[in-house]
């Protein structure tokens, strides 16, 4: 009999249809990866079963967990079950956290609940249980915030609240996309252990193929809201008899087509030029009279970026990239050395010429929605580089706007729209629009496509290429994901504790690395092709010796 049976679910929110005939089934001890674009039905999915669905819901059918009708259950039954028979792991656990409470109590504060346990008990359990996720209490203190944690130490924390009573059924809703590649493996690891060690039955939420094709034993795949095939995950990812689970395979390993390399022979004028840029972080004060000592985040680094190059820098969570990229966009001063264009001084401890920094060089940032103030319109969302050059007319504004949204697939249409009605990869179209307005020669995009699904991620990367290829302009691209950087672009520099530990042509570099973290990172990064492969020599049956 199945943990978890879901049968003939349908929801509506409003009277609109979400979820049609949606059927699937949990075993305990099994790994089910439930898969599709943004706004399929899976994270609703999984709120039908949780019964945390937004005002206005309607579903019909059955869902049946451990002989309970959940769809017919009130709320004093739903509690009992959440936490304590069901757990669930959020996909961003900032937000799942409290901030405003220690970790210890965090998990703590279920223990208490679901069992009655005093308080002092449910600090020993959940001193435990975060020991058992990789944060010993000797060495991450339950006295300790959220904000004093990295992701995916975050994350880790989220684990233990859903896992502290060792529920038989845990929903993990997309729970690594925003953690870089190496804590990504550790936390999908400590999942599948969870799941061997307590016989629980996991749903695995993602649009990632490769890391369910690492991870789960069953698949759904779903769009618009319905099924449209399931089975063994390794039959159904290989064989993709549904044009929809071949459509997310190609876009999960997509390759932009690009007209030639890009990349020249340096000059001694080069666009960017960066030389021993040193980077620091005040200490913090341990005394009325003494600090300890500054933080070093960038050190010594030196790199060269022609016209029209798209240089790669990947690395982990903490290494670095980011203050090195807000460094070359001006928005902080090195501690030491300087970056350059056309050999001409842009940065430097003493002079920060911002107004040049701002012609050569915009940004596109990881969350689009979080860098759009939600009240302006994309016109004035747009249209907030042009500021800088004071141009007066309103007209003249809106033209160049216009250009903008056109050469990355918007329209004038869009103009007069809120961030909030646009989807998630029109949100990011419309930031690049944002940033190549002003007619930028360098675009700074950090994490730009890791919250994306994989047919978005394929158009946005299509969109890099094409306007480097229509405009010449150059990108400094940051990533975690060593398989998206190898698709896109012509050279990759790798950055470990502030430092860089090795660069060269991407192709290069992903078929020959010399340093074992570079290797490290490049096993890490899900594939899809290569878990496949992993799978299919695991699960084939041992010869009998003659």
């Amino acid at each position: 009999m199945s943990l978890l049976s879901v049968e003939n679910l349908a929801l509506s929110i409003k009277g609109k249809p979400i979820l049609k005939e949606v059927d699937f089934r949990l075993e305990p001890g099994r790994i089910t990866g439930l898969v599709g674009e943004s706004g399929s039905g899976k994270s609703l999915t999984a709120l039908s079963i949780m019964q945390l669905l937004p005002t206005g819901s309607r579903s019909t059918g059955s869902i049946r967990f451990d002989g309970t009708e959940l769809l017919d259950a009130g709320e004093e039954t739903m509690c009992a079950l959440r936490g304590d028979d069901i757990g669930m792991v959020f996909q961003e656990p900032m937000t799942a956290l409290n901030p405003l409470k220690t970790i210890g109590e965090q998990v703590a504060e279920g223990i208490r609940i679901h069992t009655g346990a005093d308080n002092r008990q449910a600090q020993e359990r959940a001193a435990a249980i975060l020991d058992r996720v990789g944060l010993p209490p000797a060495r991450f203190p339950l006295s300790r915030f959220p904000h004093e944690l990295s992701g995916g130490q975050r994350q880790r924390v989220v684990i233990a609240m859903a896992c502290a009573l060792r529920p038989k059924l845990l929903i993990a809703d997309e729970p690594t996309t925003a953690l870089d590649v190496l804590v990504q493996a550790r936390i999908l690891e400590l999942l599948k252990e969870l799941v061997a060690e307590d016989n629980m039955a996991m749903l695995f939420i993602s649009h990632d193929l490769g890391v369910v094709a690492e991870l789960a034993d069953d698949i759904v795949v779903m769009r618009h809201g319905e099924v449209k095939e399931s089975g063994p995950a390794v039959t159904v990812l290989k064989n993709r008899k549904h044009p929809y689970t071949a459509q997310l395979a190609e876009a999960s390993s997509h390759v932009p087509a690009q007209s030639k390399s890009w990349r020249d022979e340096h000059k001694d004028t080069p666009l960017l030029r960066v030389e021993n840029l040193v980077c620091e972080y005040p200490g913090h004060r341990t005394s009325l009279f003494a600090k300890s000592p500054p933080f070093r985040a960038v050190d010594d680094v030196s790199f060269d970026m022609g016209d029209g190059e798209i240089l790669g820098l990947v690395g982990e969570s903490g290494c670095g990239k980011s203050t090195l990229s807000r460094t070359v966009l001006g928005l902080m001063r090195p501690a030491g050395g300087r970056i350059l264009s056309r050999g001409e001084a842009l940065n430097t401890p003493e002079t920060l010429d911002t107004k040049r920094i701002v012609h050569l060089a915009q940004a596109v940032f990881q969350d689009p929605y979080g860098s759009f103030n939600p009240r302006h319109t994309a016109e004035r969302l747009v249209a907030e580089p042009l500021f800088v050059d004071r141009i007066a007319s309103r007209a003249e504004k809106r033209d160049r706007v216009t250009e903008a949204l056109e050469s990355v697939g918007l329209s004038a249409a869009d103009l007069g729209k809120y961030p909030h009605e646009f989807s998630g990869g029109q949100r990011q179209r419309l930031a690049i629009a944002r940033a190549i307005v002003n007619h930028p020669r360098l675009i700074v995009a950090d994490e730009p496509v890791s919250a994306l699904d994989v047919s978005i991620r394929a158009q946005i990367l299509d969109l890099i290429i094409e306007l480097r290829e229509r405009k010449g302009l150059a990108w400094l691209f940051i990533s975690h994901d060593l398989s998206v950087v190898h698709a896109l672009c012509d050279t990759v520099m790798v950055m470990q504790h502030g430092r860089i530990v090795e660069a060269g042509p991407a192709k290069q570099l992903y078929a020959a690395p010399k340093e074992a973290y570079t290797r490290e990172l490049i096993s890490a990064a899900p594939d899809l092709a290569a878990a496949l492969a992993r799978r299919t020599e695991a699960e084939k049956p041992p010869q009998r010796g003659k």
